[in-house]
């Protein structure tokens, strides 16, 4: 495991912030300690505290000095304290807040993180949402070893023509998915680019040769070639509102269910051209049914249907963006969330 040395801050490591709390509201029924459990995440924790658990910042406080901010671990106690009438959290031991700067040497993936990072993974490394104009211009599978029609097995060997890249580079395959067009102006918004597999390059020139280390789906002519970064840095996140007025909708859902919840992955059609970052907090609204009004239907209405109101149904992060759109984890589903269903700044 890669090592990484973080330096905890000088008041209580990673909490005791010095922002006002004054939108973090407690829950009725928050604990004054808690023992930090394997497969905690940040967002669980300040959930069992907070009402709104992306208020975290208001009273956990991350210091900018830190190269990676999460340094709380199974086992680690956290208090609830007031300072000047306002709620903190601090890390304590056995009852007693640290308060000391300690240097802490540890293994990457002991800290807890922000949300279930193994759940996003794939969509940091593997899947991506690219211009049309990729496939029309990236490396491509010109042939298959060994006169195959289709590949997909470990060390099976690929050939790749337009690729301009050394010997042991890391590449994956792609083949062309959905086209994302936004729901009311039709606008191209990008192209769904499907994992396929991922390889390195064993030897360059035109055609390049590679071989494929990891495969999800088979290999064909055609498919395109398109970096790959193996081993990106944990992705730090701090959940908070956008400073700017948001309307987004959901417009595609990975894995192809039908009803969203908790946890699923999902396309947005605005990207970063609209103001949208990594972190951001949205609250979910189902959109209002159109109903008959029987009433209005026999009292002879032009137009006897009506739209009810929308509804809260979820909440969601966005962890990834691109130009055009953002990709969002649904961190809670109250109820079930649809496609074209609203995303709007939290309340």
């Amino acid at each position: 495991m890669k090592k990484l040395v973080l330096a905890a801050a000088a008041t209580a490591a990673l909490f005791l912030g010095s922002v006002a709390a004054h939108s973090a509201e407690l829950r009725a029924d928050h604990p004054d300690t808690y023992v930090v459990k394997k497969g905690d995440t940040l967002w669980d924790i300040s959930g069992r505290f907070l009402t709104k658990p992306w208020n975290w910042p208001e009273i956990w406080h991350v210091n900018p000095q830190v190269e990676n901010p999460h340094l709380i671990y199974p086992g680690d106690i956290l208090k609830l304290v007031y300072i000047d009438g306002k709620p903190y959290l601090v890390k304590a031991t056995d009852g007693t807040i640290k308060l000391r700067p300690k240097a802490r040497v540890l293994s990457e993936g002991d800290a807890v993180t922000t949300i279930p990072l193994d759940l996003i993974r794939p969509f940091l490394i593997d899947e991506m949402v690219v211009d049309p104009s990729v496939f029309e211009t990236a490396p491509y599978v010109v042939a298959l070893g060994d006169e195959r029609i289709l590949s997909g097995g470990f060390d099976d060997r690929l050939y790749l023509r337009g690729l301009d890249s050394n010997a042991g580079a890391s590449y994956g395959i792609y083949r062309k998915g959905k086209e994302y067009r936004d729901p009311v102006t039709k606008e191209l918004l990008g192209v769904e680019a499907r994992y396929l597999a991922n390889g390195m390059i064993e030897k360059s020139g035109d055609p390049a040769t590679l071989d494929l280390k990891k495969s999800k789906l088979e290999v064909r002519q055609g498919d395109v070639a398109l970096p790959r970064n193996e081993d990106p840095l944990p992705p730090v996140y701090a959940p908070r509102a956008p400073e700017q007025e948001i309307v987004t909708q959901i417009i595609s859902v990975y894995d192809g269910v039908s009803q969203i919840g908790q946890y699923n992955v999902v396309t947005l059609n605005k990207g970063q051209r609209d103001g949208l970052e990594e972190g951001h907090v949205l609250t979910i609204y189902q959109r209002g049914k159109k109903v008959l009004d029987k009433v209005a239907e026999k009292r002879g209405d032009e137009d006897p249907y009506v739209t009810l109101p929308e509804e809260r149904a979820g909440t969601l992060m966005i962890f990834r963006t691109y130009e055009k759109v953002s990709l969002a984890i649904i961190m809670d589903a109250t109820h079930p969330i649809h496609l074209l269903d609203v995303a709007r700044n939290p309340y």
